[in-house]
């Protein structure tokens, strides 16, 4: 473990009270380390559990105390923290040092770190470097903006630290020495923060500065790095240049590096280009680290995917129900439409939710070409509404599941994939995805 001399002696402030502020407050605990919290709610559940920590030196609720943060010389933030937002931007004094909770961690931890970022399909990819370093008899953690706070982790054994990486985070890490690190995607996303789409790529290629060889997308000149003179591997939908993954075609589609084939898109259980090119990211990452290349096609033929991500749902009415509720932007719907929308039947898309500032003037071509019907619900349902004639605008998920029932036949798919986030209707988008689930159910065994 690195020492803690940056943390002794100040005057310490968590902002945030939710997982990854209480994982804070637990890691200060155990290092004894004093400490004070702040809330911007007025009623928290974590609050007994806080308060009752030995090194707690007080809990402030219901909004942000300027003169506790001015008076702080570090202050932890919570990724749903904005940092920015004048309260908390102005207060922080000149001296004080703001960061996160993965800053914290890569302060304090030993261990060898990659690291990831993107719009669309981080947790997929994460996952998937994970299962590949199993494959290859690699010890390995999976954290950041995925599974547990990274600080509970921080005493864990391990080969490997994989690291998700939101903007959120980015924005106020610095100290991060990853021996990879990769954007796979940039499409307009959390604009109602970021405010432009300039600054939320910066925020994103900030993980170049702070990675030693990179990965990127060269189907996306937004995650090219600047930095051309560190080692980099590519991927994309074309054939990839000697050390660059990509796909070739012949008798069927091959995942290919340079001009070698690697394995079959029909060997692999997910299906989708998005997800070719999930995979390709994942073995660049493993190219990068000098993982076996046998092992990892080997691993990549027995990774099926996750929760929530484009996850068929058993059914007995022939048709196709796709749970895809973790697409929470316009990239994440597109890219679903693209890889599974049926060529000969029918598809049958339901969308909406929090559009967190979003265009989704992206979307409408799609909806036109290659959606048959657009059911559309939450807060933003009649902004998505007005991009296809015809849309059912519904009030619930139950009432959308209905309406898809009554439009879909045996051979079609009915595929949630909101394009929003789920905050203006559910906790979060797996309790979005389980409400799809549980809705199916009931109106199958009517």
């Amino acid at each position: 473990m690195k020492e803690l001399d940056f943390l002794q002696d100040k005057r310490i402030t968590i902002l945030g009270l939710g997982a990854t502020g209480m994982s804070c407050a637990r890691y200060l605990e155990r290092q004894q380390i004093p400490f004070a919290v702040m809330d911007s709610r007025s009623c928290v559940p974590a609050f007994a559990e806080v308060n009752a920590l030995e090194q707690c030196q007080g809990v402030h609720l219901g909004g942000w105390d300027s003169d506790v943060i001015a008076s702080s010389d570090v202050i932890i933030a919570s990724p749903g923290v904005d940092v920015q937002q004048p309260q908390i931007h102005d207060a922080v004094a000149a001296s004080a040092e703001l960061i996160g909770d993965v800053e914290l961690f890569i302060r304090v931890n030993n261990k060898p770190v990659v690291a990831l970022t993107g719009s669309n399909g981080k947790s997929t990819v994460v996952s998937l470097i994970a299962h590949l370093a199993k494959a290859c008899n690699i010890n390995s953690i999976l954290a950041g903006n995925i599974g547990v706070p990274v600080l509970d982790t921080v005493d864990d054994s391990a080969d490997i630290v994989i690291l998700e990486l939101s903007s959120f985070q980015l924005e106020i890490m610095s100290s991060m020495r990853a021996e990879v690190g990769g954007i796979l995607n940039i499409c307009d996303d959390h604009l109602d923060r970021h405010k432009t789409m300039t600054n939320y790529q910066a925020i994103k290629q900030r993980i170049y500065g702070m990675s030693k060889s990179f990965v990127f997308n060269r189907e996306d000149v937004l995650t090219y790095p600047e930095n051309a003179k560190a080692q980099a591997i590519s991927f994309g939908l074309q054939q990839g240049k000697t050390g660059h993954f990509g796909l070739v075609t012949t008798d069927k589609t091959y995942i290919s590096f340079g001009d070698q084939s690697l394995i079959a898109a029909d060997e692999l259980p997910v299906a989708g280009q998005h997800n070719l090119l999930n995979c390709m990211a994942a073995l660049a990452y493993g190219q990068l680290l000098g993982w076996p290349m046998a092992q990892m096609l080997a691993g990549l033929k027995t990774f099926s995917g996750l929760e929530h991500r484009c996850q068929r749902i058993e059914s007995s009415d022939g048709v196709a129900w796709v749970n895809d509720s973790k697409a929470t932007n316009v990239g994440a719907t597109l890219a679903a439409i693209d890889g599974l929308a049926p060529t000969t039947n029918k598809l049958v898309l339901i969308a909406g939710g929090d559009g967190k500032g979003a265009d989704f003037s992206p979307l409408e071509a799609a909806l036109n070409d290659r959606v048959d019907t657009l059911i559309t619900l939450g807060q933003d349902r009649h902004a998505l509404a007005n991009l296809k004639a015809n849309t059912s605008v519904v009030d619930s998920m139950m009432e959308a599941v209905r309406v898809a029932k009554s439009e879909a036949q045996p051979g079609d798919m009915v595929l949630l994939s909101p394009a929003c986030a789920s905050i203006d209707m559910y906790p979060n988008y797996m309790a979005r995805g389980e409400d799809f689930r549980r809705c199916i159910e009931e109106v199958l065994n009517d």
